[in-house]
């Protein structure tokens, strides 16, 4: 009988793959480096490093960013899009509206769009805005149309967005029936199959994006199917999604979309997990990997939700969690601008990486600062397999940073955390303070490889009572996604106001929708005795733009939704009004229940921290802001109810946690560091 589940999650710099045993309860953990030219390969290298055998494997979960990556680095396939004729030029004319990151800037222009002009083609046929028919589809058109993209513009994919579709999916199908007939190779999207929702562009762009990174995403996957068989895996291959929870690889390769924000999803779906493990219901997660930061809050037990999503400038209507995402990672480049010091976007990645990976990188990065400020130890790096070139990192500092900013290689190093910290807390003050919320009432939950370095000194500064870390940070992704139930979100279109709405109709339309939940679940081999409807209602006051998600009862009653939505008006904006509400969507999430992996509780220790001191090293120490003596602790040695205070390092080998002066540290029963003592 198999036993053995396995997580990966691709990362800008590293690959982390993490094993569980359900017989014991024993998780193992290796990295390998990314791929990126062919990332299936740094997957199957890091499984390798594993030793797991996968005959034994009864699970393989996975999160990945190469949709998104694809989107960013514009490496997806040609792609085509057929709409109503007249409104060819949706897609590529979109909103008005600027990025709030670039208000103020007069010269700011979009990036290149995904498509070419002479890519798109309008055809005749049309739905008013209830879904009745004004005019027939022009099949003809739809294959002359098709004809024009495949065979003399070279398109290999094809999106199919037709105005109001939303409402009746027939002419989309009949288009995407007579195209695969004519082409077969050619990949088809369309909107209905993807969101059932109004807004003709923000529909538009989601399907062109599908579209766009559908063939590389399949051949993706197909790969990494076939190397995993090839090594003796026939368990169940599952991909996690953007919005939580995962599907298997078949629905993936359908609807790749889902997956663009799927690696930082592990580490939401598992702070969610042990946020009621460890009783903490309020929990901001601070992830910090290779290229990017991204943060989110878990509120009352459950991570915050959106159902739309940003890449670039291109609106995708997908649930995904309300993430906060910067360019500042372990690989992100510090640099120079008119004499002041900048850190990120820009990213060394996986090739050629830092300059203390010694792979060819010339540029000083996030990574080579730590290593001259002494927290990561250059002979225990990724627990020694990797060693890396301190003396080079320094010189690069030197070099680029420290002299011409007529400041030392140390303190050079020291101004680079210090600028990454401003960025972090702008981006945490974005899912908190903007929002109404205090940060000082959450604890901070601190994961990936580079997430423990900078945590402490977050919580110092925004006044954050705690510090969380847990076993094996860099590899937490991982690890939540072997606690992510198999999920599938549908919905439906209203806009009518609540007072107005039947209640019959809407009843009516529920469980249309939850029968096509439950399909989706069978469809992935859940038992019905672990599916999990869930209906929810999006609703805004009307006249407003922006709405709010509230869930629904079994009972559909106008007065309990009117209160849910008021209860949590108040929570978000801080005022509720007797104003009509609006319903927009009805939304369903079908759940699969999974078994989650345990929290193992270890027996207590001495008390004495000492068997884990591996000796004292100079390191630089923010809270004196001066290079001080550490003590350095092997996390492995230590055991629950130890405690000791900064400053100190927590080495594990693939990551580090820096404990300022002034912040003590204690090891829970879970064997997690409580980082505790900051003051604002």
């Amino acid at each position: 009988m198999t036993h053995l589940r396995l997580a990966v999650d691709i990362g800008g710099t590293f690959v982390d793959a993490m094993e569980l045993d359900t017989r014991t309860g024993e998780v193992r953990f290796r990295k390998a480096s990314t791929t990126p030219a062919r990332p299936w390969e740094g997957v199957l290298d890091a499984v390798s490093a594993l030793g797991t055998d996968l005959a034994e494997a009864e699970l393989f979960i996975h999160g990945t960013t190469l949709g998104l990556n694809a989107v960013l680095e514009r490496r997806g396939e040609p792609t085509g899009l057929i709409t109503n004729d007249g409104f060819r030029d949706i897609f590529l004319i979109g909103r008005g509206n600027v990025p709030s990151d670039h208000m103020y800037d007069f010269q700011y222009q979009r990036p290149p769009s995904l498509l070419r002009r002479r890519h798109t083609a309008g055809v005749r046929g049309r739905l008013d805005y209830k879904g009745r028919v004004v005019e027939e589809l022009d099949l003809d058109g739809v294959r002359a149309a098709a004809r024009t993209l495949v065979e003399e513009h070279g398109v290999v994919s094809i999106a199919v967005c037709f105005l109001h579709s939303f409402l009746d999916p027939a002419h989309e199908r009949e288009a995407a029936r007579v195209i695969r007939e004519a082409y077969p190779d050619v990949t088809v999207s369309i909107s209905t199959d993807i969101v059932r929702e109004y807004r003709e562009y923000e529909r538009t762009s989601t399907t062109v994006l599908d579209a766009y990174i559908r063939p590389i995403f399949e051949r993706y996957v197909d790969e990494l199917e076939r190397g995993l068989a090839e090594r003796g895996f026939a368990g169940r291959f599952l991909i996690m999604r953007s919005g939580g929870g995962s599907m298997t690889s078949a629905v993936a390769k359908t609807s790749p979309t889902h997956t663009v924000l799927s690696g930082p999803a592990g580490g939401i779906v598992g702070a969610a997990h042990i946020a009621g493990e460890l009783g903490r219901r309020d929990l901001l997660t601070f992830d910090i990997g290779g290229t990017s930061l991204d943060a989110c809050m878990i509120e009352r037990g459950a991570a915050v939700a959106a159902y739309e999503a940003q890449l670039e400038h291109f609106p995708l209507l997908i649930p995904t969690y309300d993430i906060r995402t910067i360019g500042a990672g372990g690989g992100s480049i510090a640099w120079l601008e008119r004499g002041l010091l900048k850190v990120g976007p820009h990213s060394a990645g996986a090739d050629p990486g830092p300059v203390c990976y010694g792979r060819g990188g010339t540029r000083p990065t996030v990574t080579d600062a730590a290593v001259v400020l002494g927290f990561v130890d250059p002979a225990r790096f990724l627990g020694g397999d990797m060693a890396l070139h301190a003396d080079a990192a320094r010189e690069a500092l030197r070099e680029q940073i420290a002299e011409p900013l007529g400041l030392s290689p140390v303190a050079a190093a020291a101004g680079v955390f210090d600028v990454l910290l401003a960025k972090t807390v702008g981006a945490v003050r974005q899912i908190t303070v903007e929002r109404g919320h205090d940060p000082r009432g959450f604890s901070l939950l601190a994961f990936g490889g580079a997430g423990p370095l900078l945590a402490p000194l977050l919580a110092a500064e925004m006044g954050i009572g705690e510090v969380i870390v847990p076993f094996a940070p860099s590899g937490f992704s991982a690890w939540g996604m072997l606690s992510a139930d198999i999920v599938d979100d549908f919905s439906r279109t209203v806009m009518a106001t609540l007072d107005d709405a039947d209640l019959e109709d809407l009843e009516s339309r529920f469980k249309d929708i939850e029968a096509e939940a439950v399909a989706s679940l069978e469809g992935q081999d859940v038992p019905p005795d672990r599916m999990v409807l869930e209906r929810q209602f999006e609703l805004r006051y009307l006249g407003q733009e922006h709405s709010l998600i509230v869930t629904a009862g079994g009972a559909l009653d106008r007065a309990a939704i009117r209160r849910a939505f008021e209860e949590t008006h108040l929570a978000r904006y801080g005022h509720a009004m007797d104003n009509p509400l609006q319903i927009l969507n009805l939304r369903v999430r079908g759940i699969g229940r999974t078994a989650r992996p345990e929290l193992v509780t270890r027996p207590p220790g001495d008390g004495d921290p000492g068997r884990a001191l591996l000796g004292r090293r100079e390191a630089y120490d923010f809270g004196a802001r001066a290079v001080v003596p550490f003590d350095v602790y092997d996390r492995a040695l230590l055991e629950p109810g130890d405690a000791f205070a900064g400053p100190a390092l927590v080495d594990e080998g693939t990551s580090t946690t820096v404990v300022p002066s002034g912040q003590r540290v204690e090891v829970d029963p879970h064997g997690y560091l409580l980082v505790t003592g900051v003051t604002a």
